[in-house]
């Protein structure tokens, strides 16, 4: 075996030019975005909406706070009132920092009553960072946005119910599985 300076330069020259060649011929894998559009896989999750509630139009929150609890990234903010007689909670306000999010879907996951959604939604962006910052109105929106183009007339998200949990372990709007009307 030649342990000669010149003779590993060659061959580690000849092997990285091998490699080029190589790469050269192939398939290019980059999506020339927009003239080309690339597919939605359906566990893609996007922009985030909450979801309005058919018959009142109203959020479907009801402010259990779960979803700002099992935030990773803590970029979820609820303000609610508490009424007095019957002990239920009403959300006032909803905030969500896009820009510190980290689309793990777990506000989805955990929520009861299926009020998050992270959307099929990527193409949104601002100039600022207070275009990304979502309340309550804005997420409506998006919600709405979304659901104008959606092609079936129920909506259901996978991961509003997820699989392998046990009946009993899920709470009551789960069990039944949860469905959005969305065109009559």
């Amino acid at each position: 075996m030649r342990r000669d300076p010149k003779y590993l330069i060659f061959k580690d020259l000849f092997g990285g030019l091998l490699i080029t060649l190589k790469t050269f011929f192939r398939k290019p894998v980059t999506v020339q975005y927009p003239k080309e559009r690339v597919t939605i896989f359906p566990s893609f999750r996007g922009r985030h909406a909450l979801v309005r509630d058919p018959e009142t139009g109203e959020a479907k929150c009801v402010a259990c706070l779960k979803c700002v609890q099992v935030c990773p990234s803590r970029c979820i903010e609820v303000k609610f009132e508490v009424n007095p007689e019957t002990g239920a909670r009403k959300m006032l306000e909803y905030k969500l920092e896009a820009l510190r999010c980290i689309y793990c879907g777990y506000c989805e996951e955990v929520c009861p009553v299926g009020a998050i959604v992270l959307t099929e939604w990527f193409e949104y962006s601002s100039r600022d960072r207070a275009g990304l910052i979502f309340d309550k109105e804005k997420l409506l929106k998006n919600w709405d946005e979304f659901i104008a183009k959606y092609p079936d007339k129920l909506y259901t998200n996978k991961f509003w119910n997820l699989k392998g949990i046990p009946e009993i372990l899920k709470p009551a709007p789960k069990r039944e599985g949860i469905w959005v009307k969305v065109k009559e």
